[in-house]
């Protein structure tokens, strides 16, 4: 493997306007790509998708000169635009920069009118799966200077994206080479059980317009899993709730199907074909067991990975951690030049 190793100086700017002749900082726009994946949902999510792409310093006055991605996907419950106020992303581009290693960074919008469509396919929300690991890939290889090799693309996000991570790792294995897993949620089976299922089924439009995080998120996941485009429920999902109140088991098999602790089995050969995949959490997390659990899993089929507990919670050391784990870990496993054609 080429390997990076750390250069630069700057602080990050950010810019939508045309760029200057040389581009002294890291530069991040927020633009727009159209996803053919996304169309024709029922929850009516856009199919033109908002998206910030960083370039780092000297991308500019450096025309012939190619670069690897770091694709970074948000969590649960807000839009990009608010993702990107806490993780400020072009900070940790200018590090890698500053400790010479140049990256693309791409951080797609993730949201969904129910606040996100867990980077899963579903009739009901859209196929957020693919917007990320075929529509996304080919625009951003299609405008900016990409090293277009699986080799060269990394991918990483934190909770609602640290699950959307490691489930389009196992199914696209051809587009990325290297992960790595932040705070990741729904790890483990999510349970419905007949009282929420009941409470959801209940909810009206504005109770769900209304709803807390804990609230809606089981919503959100109904909609990502067990959707049910026939449903004379304005939600369009399956919660597995019959009238004489029992449990339907499909609900049940169909959001277990979405686990990837349930996953990890049957795709051991795409696990096993990364370059490195890498996971952490804090030690006051609300998600570590399901990590655990994970890791457990890894271990028993003997999935290689590194792991950190360190001391935090849910979110408040994310924005460091991109800039001081997430990038030095892909600048030590995304190859910085491309391929020939006989893999040299």
């Amino acid at each position: 493997m080429l390997k990076f190793a750390i250069g630069a100086l700057g602080a990050a700017s950010l810019a939508i306007a045309a760029p200057a002749l040389a581009q002294e900082e890291a530069r991040i726009e927020l633009l727009t790509f159209h996803s053919p994946s996304i169309e024709g949902n029922l929850e009516g999510n856009d199919a033109n998708r908002k998206v910030y792409v960083v370039t780092p310093p000297g991308y500019d006055e450096n025309p012939d000169r190619r670069y690897p991605v770091i694709y970074y996907l948000h969590g649960y419950w807000a839009p990009v635009e608010a993702q990107q106020a806490g993780f400020q992303i072009q900070e940790a581009v200018q590090a890698a920069s500053d400790a010479g290693n140049d990256f693309i960074m791409v951080m797609p919008d993730g949201y969904s009118l129910r606040r996100g469509g867990f980077y899963s396919s579903s009739p009901t929300v859209g196929d957020y799966e693919g917007m990320v690991a075929s529509d996304l890939v080919s625009w951003v290889d299609g405008n900016f200077r990409t090293i277009a090799d699986r080799a060269s693309r990394g991918l990483a996000g934190h909770s609602m994206g640290g699950y959307g991570t490691i489930r389009i790792a196992m199914k696209h294995p051809e587009v990325f080479s290297s992960i790595y897993m932040m705070s990741a949620c729904c790890l483990p089976p999510q349970p419905v059980d007949a009282q929420a299922a009941a409470r959801i089924e209940a909810m009206s439009e504005e109770d769900v317009a209304n709803a807390q995080f804990g609230e809606l998120a089981g919503v959100s996941t109904l909609a990502a899993w067990s959707p049910d485009p026939t449903s004379g429920n304005f939600l369009k999902v399956d919660t597995g709730l019959r009238e004489d109140r029992s449990m339907d088991k499909l609900a049940e098999y169909r959001m277990a199907a979405n686990s990837p602790l349930v996953m990890l089995p049957q795709y051991l050969p795409a696990l096993e074909s990364l370059e490195a995949i890498a996971i952490d959490i804090g030690d006051q997390d609300f998600l570590l067991e399901g990590n655990r659990a994970f890791m457990a899993e890894l271990d028993r089929f003997g999935v290689e990975y590194d792991f950190e507990l360190y001391e935090g919670d849910h979110g408040n050391r994310i924005r460091e951690r991109i800039r001081t784990e997430v990038m030095p870990f892909f600048a030590e496993h995304l190859d910085v030049l491309a391929r020939t054609a006989d893999g040299e």
